[in-house]
């Protein structure tokens, strides 16, 4: 699971970086290259953009990686 992989560090990137280990925010898509597509365009946002995005769904910033694991 790619969520897995950024979490342990394995995947290059922002989060190994950075050292990120929290899931504060996802979104299901209906393929790989819908994700893709998404992915792309929310790396364009800016961070104000982001972090209303996260706080709308996540206000408490509770880490999510269990909810899409069971």
């Amino acid at each position: 699971m790619r969520v897995w992989q950024h979490l342990e560090g394995v995947v290059p990137g922002f989060t190994k970086q950075y050292g990120i280990k929290i899931l504060v925010w996802y979104e299901i898509h209906e393929s790989r290259e819908a994700a893709i597509v998404r992915e792309r365009q929310i790396k364009k946002w800016n961070r104000r953009w982001k972090l209303q995005m996260i706080e709308t769904t996540n206000p408490a910033w509770r880490d999510l990686y269990d909810e899409i694991v069971l």
